[in-house]
């Protein structure tokens, strides 16, 4: 079964709205990289991205795009739920190149919309995230 794990937001200031995020709600950074800060609350972590600096993943709404860039969820299977997100209508998207260890354990698509999404297993959670899985 997926789990919504997390939300990715672009900001041009991932410091700035990690204060925020940590006053405001006591959230707790996990991780930091020059691509941004991931933060978590236990259970759904939150990804504040600048794009502006990562080459690592281009994005088509560009260098300025300021928003929700993307969902994840935690899966237990990986093959299965790729295929019936497939079977859906969802489109592979790709990987981010530095990040995971490779498609077995994180893919990126686009749902029939454009949204874009992470389906990652607990594996690629507890390395990236540095928190449980589950």
């Amino acid at each position: 079964m997926a789990k919504l794990r997390h939300v990715a937001l672009s900001v041009d200031d991932p410091d700035a709205a990690a204060k925020f995020y940590e006053q405001a709600f006591d959230m707790k950074r996990v991780r930091e990289s020059k691509f941004g800060v991931m933060m978590s609350d236990g259970t759904v972590s939150l990804a504040l991205l600048n794009l502006r600096v990562n080459d690592n993943a281009p994005d088509a709404r560009g260098a300025d795009f300021v928003g929700i860039h993307h969902l994840g969820f935690l899966v237990d299977d990986m093959d299965e739920t790729c295929e019936s997100v497939e079977d859906a209508g969802g489109e592979y998207h790709g990987q981010v190149k530095s990040v995971g260890k490779g498609p077995k354990y994180e893919r990126k698509y686009r749902d029939p919309t454009g949204v874009v999404l992470d389906v990652a297993t607990i594996e690629h959670a507890e390395a990236s995230w540095r928190i449980p899985g589950k």
